[in-house]
């Protein structure tokens, strides 16, 4: 009897054997596209750091909505980006407020297609720029601040969001929330929990995008990029407080994190390619130094063999139509 021969190349041979023996699939399903839209203009503005990104009035929002419900992907995150700002982030908590008149339109125009999400933060509706009230310090107060994300809670469900993006990392905050959405009723509102969210550099272009005001960082309560099993332990927090799904964010440099995260978790384990990943991409396609479509089909593709369920990725809309060509 001869040796077998073990030559792995079998299965490498042609795109059809490629297909056919792929470990990890995309789906448009799998796919959530963050939105902006953006108080007082009446057509999409292009942010710069971001090309192909846009600034959606509620007016260009009503068709971006049509097109990711044709595309089939699985939802939208919205964030508000508002004229005015204050300290305790007014705007957030204003049923006629940027993002809550844009959950009302969303809503209406996806008709079930999609699932409406919405950011829960008050880092775009502040003028210091933080995620939470400032005490008399100066300091992120996180008590108070949690009483804000309750009443920013209410006021994103009754405008029809269907899950709300917990995305400020205030200790006890998916608990608060929790509580509160049961307390009025809205027990099939579902909550996102940014579980694992890191103080990280490749946030950057998003900053622009919702015309950020941020002086300093959030390193006092966003997750220090050096801790893995830390990661973990936010997860399971958020679990035991009631979160529907979970969120490792940001992505490509956290596949460790989010591989943890996936091995272990109850419910569905998400990940946000951010907006410098999205970016960095762009820029050396620009210059004529990778292959575009193929480095964004890759990095989508590793996120979602680490072990997401889901990947938000501002690509959702040209990936979906990119796999439902292939």
């Amino acid at each position: 009897m001869s040796q077998r021969s073990v030559r792995p190349r079998r299965l490498r041979s042609s795109p059809a054997m490629r297909r056919l023996v792929a470990e990890t699939r995309l789906h448009p399903a799998d796919l959530v596209l963050p939105m902006f839209v953006r108080e007082g203009i009446s057509e999409p503005v292009e942010i710069g750091s971001m090309p192909g990104v846009v600034h959606h009035s509620l007016d260009s929002l009503k068709g971006a909505i049509a097109a990711a419900a044709e595309a089939g992907i699985g939802g939208v995150m919205l964030f508000g980006v508002p004229l005015e700002k204050d300290a305790i982030g007014s705007g957030a908590t204003d049923p006629d407020g940027i993002l809550n008149l844009a959950t009302r339109v969303a809503v209406q125009e996806a008709g079930g297609a999609l699932v409406v999400q919405t950011d829960l933060c008050l880092d775009e509706f502040t003028d210091h720029g933080h995620c939470g009230v400032l005490d008399g310090a100066g300091r992120v107060d996180n008590d108070a601040t949690l009483e804000r994300y309750r009443d920013m809670a209410l006021v994103q469900a009754q405008s029809g969001s269907e899950m709300l993006g917990l995305s400020g990392m205030m200790d006890g905050q998916t608990a608060v929330v929790r509580e509160a959405l049961e307390g009025a009723g809205f027990v099939d509102t579902a909550i996102l929990a940014y579980a694992a969210k890191y103080a990280s550099a490749y946030y950057g272009p998003f900053r622009e995008a919702v015309n950020s005001s941020l002086v300093g960082d959030r390193r006092a309560y966003q997750m220090d990029s050096a801790n893995r099993r830390e990661g973990s332990l936010e997860v399971e927090l958020d679990i035991i407080e009631g979160a529907d799904v979970v969120m490792v964010k940001p992505a490509g440099s956290y596949l460790d994190v989010l591989a943890d995260v996936a091995a272990t978790s109850t419910v569905p384990v998400w990940a946000y390619q951010v907006s410098g990943e999205y970016a960095m991409i762009e820029a050396a396609a620009a210059n004529g130094w990778i292959d575009r479509d193929r480095a964004i089909d890759e990095s989508v593709l590793a996120i979602k063999r680490a072990g997401a369920d889901v990947v938000l990725t501002y690509w959702a809309l040209e990936l979906a139509e990119r796999l439902r060509r292939s």
